[in-house]
């Protein structure tokens, strides 16, 4: 039987093990304890690795085989949402709400969800991320409410995802398609989407081996983005309307 290995709190430049040895069962799980500091979480996912626990739990780190990823070129964008985006309906930004996104994105999805995995913890580790420029989010908005978005990490020329929400129908989808159409704008070439799900499925992710994906992850995690990339243009309005030439 394969020991789990477990990592020490104090020392956040510790390497994680390969990924290779993480676990078939529970699929993908390599590590737990460690920290979140921003250190340890950066390492982490240089290496194909991320922290996914719930509160009360140690933390755990997992390496799925397989991967589930979406190539930002690929992303599909059905007639009715292509509809509503043409209408003009939503307003979009980044890197303007990332408290506000991440935050929505921990809420409870119904009175009866209870708690997510998104905790106090996570929350204020991935705020630290984005205060050193490397977590990022992207907002939908409506009438000048927050309505939609999602966060994740950049490095290199590769964006993992993290979490997604909404508030009305189909902003969580507008948020992912105005996130691809930078990301190709700023030569991303792939959004690590992590484990299956039916709806990100929907939108033309695919699930590739680990092996492929770390394949990928090497050489997407050490090409720099252009300097255009996560600029914000402070004359810009904050709820920025982008005209997209969305096809027919």
């Amino acid at each position: 039987m394969m020991r789990l290995t477990v990592l020490n709190p104090f020392y956040p430049g510790e390497d994680f093990p390969p990924v290779t040895s993480a676990l078939n069962n529970p699929e993908g799980l390599l590590a737990m304890g460690g920290c979140l500091s921003a250190v340890r979480l950066e390492n982490a996912y240089r290496h194909g690795i991320f922290p996914w626990f719930n509160e009360g739990e140690p933390i755990l780190w997992w390496s799925p085989d397989p991967r589930l990823i979406l190539y930002p070129k690929r992303l599909k964008v059905v007639r009715s949402l292509r509809k509503t985006l043409r209408k003009g309906v939503f307003e979009f930004s980044f890197d303007q709400a990332f408290s506000r996104v991440i935050r929505a994105c921990a809420a409870p999805s119904s009175p009866n969800r209870g708690d997510t995995w998104i905790s106090e913890r996570m929350i204020a580790a991935y705020e630290t991320l984005h205060r050193r420029g490397l977590a990022h989010s992207f907002e939908t908005w409506q009438s000048g409410s927050l309505v939609g978005g999602l966060y994740g990490v950049a490095l290199g020329r590769i964006f993992f995802g993290e979490s997604m929400f909404h508030t009305v129908t189909d902003a969580s989808k507008a948020s992912m398609v105005h996130a691809c159409h930078l990301l190709v704008r700023w030569g991303y070439q792939v959004i690590d989407c992590q484990l299956h799900t039916d709806h990100l499925v929907s939108l033309g992710a695919e699930e590739i081996p680990r092996t492929a994906f770390i394949t990928l992850l090497e050489q997407a995690v050490n090409l720099a983005p252009p300097a255009e990339a996560w600029q914000w243009d402070a004359q810009a309005p904050t709820c920025s309307s982008i005209k997209y030439p969305w096809p027919d």
